[in-house]
């Protein structure tokens, strides 16, 4: 038994009652005569029983489908299961199934937008619009609609066209460059570019129509573009501007497809080679937001639901999942640290905002700033705060609780695009421990596994899903004998998924995520994640950001340098650099102490916030740079500059 961190949170009686889980539970009682003590007891059953599992979160939420299904799995192998073999549904169809056309769906504000607000009803219009456009283009069943476009409810919308028609969806935020857009676009052939002429943030304006012209001709399949005027009023030449794709209306219609039919291609960092084009159909993606937003996050009617996010990520996609509850979602497109660190915090207190979603790397941004959202805000109607990205630091967890709310319910989660949800999360029902993740999701077969395959409790391992989920990828697009899709994930453990993180699970169910598995530090035959690092050196005032990495030399021994990042104007000397090693001595152990400590003006990271740890070993390793690192698909490409000039002068 690991010895419990202090609880930090336990939920009332009242939103236990009030709870969704609750309900459900009672549910399963009523319906199918089971009964649980505990959610552990729950979730054991949810991943032992996976047909009467998921069997129970269709009928519970009320799947719509023509003839219903055969079966729960037709094939339970991975990779390859087979779920709802003959059923036909429609994942749009279930956005707008029983709503009240007069409740608001989207509340959204943006840099260039004042705070507005979006009815179910306005969605349905203005959804039946794009889809009527759609159709005059061409598109059907299988076609491809590639989206360059910003978290504003017109994507929502488009998105949702996309998948009543059977179309797949695809989407890049608009900061990504050409190259990027082209890596991933190219691949999947789209009929269909949507875009925007450009977006503000940071309080700069970024114009985009060269841009287009780029993908237009990088993207020889496309045979439509439509813009968004979004910072002008001009469409540029050789497109078609939105107002005429909207121009008709039309029914709202929605083609059933198969439970395993694309719904949208989302994409790995693409830090090395072209990016994975990862397909997932509507069925998984259906139950698997059912489950989430339903249950683990307990959306409910009234609730408004936000997560700081931008297209490019897998969060956009899951926060639309919103749409599915009787919840509101919260939309915002900007800098969150413009005009300053405030400014979604100011979002939260006028959208009177329950759930605030965000990163680990905006709370610790926050803590560095001093920023105390509660301190002249009313945020009393918020009731959750959830963060996910990257490990949330047990000083994250006191600093939501000191400035936040004392009662709120702070939800680590982790997950990742593979499956486009969080495996280990919130239970509204459980204790939050400081530092800890709540639990294992429903359905979710999350274990911690030694190198021979053994499961391990209270110690660190692989972090493995050992039986399948419905929104695991269909196929990877440009895969078509699988080899790149099982060379991901089921190479280590076959016919398991290994995820790639450290993660352990403790005898409370509870679990801890230590970083990747790809870029472990091995000190003295001591392995060790990065995050127990990272976690200790901005602790220091000094420190605004790190990367460590730990580089083989080839005889047996190796170098681990530490690289920070200081507070604007501080220069490293020998007197900060000796309370770095002190502080990961005290923190941690004398194995976690570096070699060296270097300064850096930034920490290159991919697109989607994730730090380049493998790729900076490969090119202090000696592997040429422009086969380690993509730059087209880094948010910060001259980053790498220090690390390619270091490994040439080590050389």
């Amino acid at each position: 038994m690991s010895e419990a961190p202090e609880v930090l949170w336990t939920p009332s009686e009242e939103l236990r009652e009030r709870a969704s889980m609750t309900r459900y539970m009672r549910w399963l009682s009523q319906e199918r005569g089971l009964s649980f003590d505990s959610y552990d007891e729950l979730w054991r059953w949810s991943v032992e029983d996976l047909d009467g599992f998921w069997s129970s979160i269709w009928e519970f939420f009320g799947v719509i489908s023509d003839g219903g299904y055969e079966r729960v799995l037709g094939s339970r192998t991975m990779p390859g299961a087979e779920w709802f073999p003959g059923a036909r549904l429609n994942y749009a169809e279930h956005i707008f199934a029983g709503k009240d056309d007069a409740a608001t769906a989207i509340f959204h504000a943006s840099e260039l937008r004042e705070l507005a607000e979006m009815s179910s009803g306005e969605l349905r219009e203005l959804t039946s619009r794009v889809r009527a456009g759609l159709v005059a283009l061409g598109v059907g069943p299988g076609d491809r609609v590639a989206a360059y476009m910003p978290n504003i409810p017109e994507t929502v919308a488009a998105f949702l066209a996309t998948a009543s028609l059977g179309a797949v969806w695809s989407s890049a935020a608009p900061e990504f460059g050409v190259r990027s857009v082209i890596d991933r676009f190219a691949q999947i052939e789209p009929k269909v570019l949507l875009a925007v002429d450009g977006y503000r943030y940071n309080g700069r304006d970024f114009d985009r129509t060269s841009t287009i012209a780029d993908l237009q001709a990088g993207i020889p399949s496309l045979e439509a573009t439509v813009v968004l005027p979004y910072l002008a009023s001009e469409a540029p030449e050789g497109t078609t501007r939105w107002q005429e794709l909207t121009a008709d209306g039309g029914p709202l219609d929605f083609e059933r497809v198969p439970f395993d039919h694309p719904l949208w291609i989302l994409y790995s960092s693409g830090t090395t080679g072209l990016p994975k084009a990862i397909v997932q159909g509507h069925g998984g993606i259906l139950l698997e937001q059912f489950k989430k937003m339903g249950l683990h996050v307990d959306a409910q009617a009234g609730d408004r639901l936000f997560w700081f996010t931008t297209t490019g990520w897998m969060m956009w996609n899951f926060i639309v999942g919103g749409l599915l509850t009787p919840a509101s979602i919260v939309l915002y497109d900007g800098s969150p640290a413009w005009p300053d660190m405030g400014v979604l915090w100011d979002l939260a207190a006028r959208t009177e905002m329950t759930c605030f979603g965000t990163s680990a790397g905006y709370i610790a941004a926050c803590m560095k700033d001093g920023v105390e959202p509660a301190a002249a805000r009313d945020l009393s109607k918020l009731r959750s705060l959830g963060s996910t990205g990257s490990p949330l630091s047990p000083e994250g967890f006191d600093w939501v609780y000191q400035h936040v709310g004392g009662d709120t319910w702070l939800f680590s989660t982790s997950g990742g695009t593979d499956v486009c949800t969080a495996f280990v999360g919130g239970v509204p029902l459980l204790p939050v421990y400081r530092g800890e993740i709540q639990a294992r999701a429903l359905g979710a077969k999350v274990e911690a596994w030694d190198p021979d395959g053994h499961p391990l409790v209270d110690e660190v391992g692989e972090l493995v899903i050992a039986e399948p989920m419905p929104s695991m990828p269909i196929f990877f697009w440009n895969d078509p004998d699988g080899t790149r899709y099982r060379e991901s994930y089921f190479d280590m453990y076959p016919g398991v998924w290994r995820h790639g993180d450290w993660i352990k699970i403790t005898s409370r169910g509870t679990a801890v995520i230590y970083g990747r598995s790809d870029s472990t530090i091995n000190r003295g035959g001591v392995r060790m994640g990065t995050a127990e690092i990272y976690r200790s050196v901005l602790g220091l005032d000094e420190v605004t950001d790190a990367l460590l990495v730990d580089v083989n030399r080839g005889d047996g021994s190796s170098w681990m340098p530490l690289f920070v990042v200081l507070r604007e104007g501080l220069d490293l000397d020998d007197e900060l650099r000796d309370r770095i090693r002190a502080r990961l001595r005290e923190d941690c152990s004398p194995r976690h102490v570096p070699d060296e400590i270097s300064q850096i003006a930034e920490v290159p990271r991919t697109l989607s916030g994730k730090v380049l740890e493998v790729p900076v070993k490969r090119i202090l390793m000696g592997a040429d740079p422009t086969k380690a690192a993509s730059r087209d698909s880094l948010a910060n490409p001259a980053a790498l500059d220090y690390f390619v000039e270091l490994a040439a002068a080590r050389s």
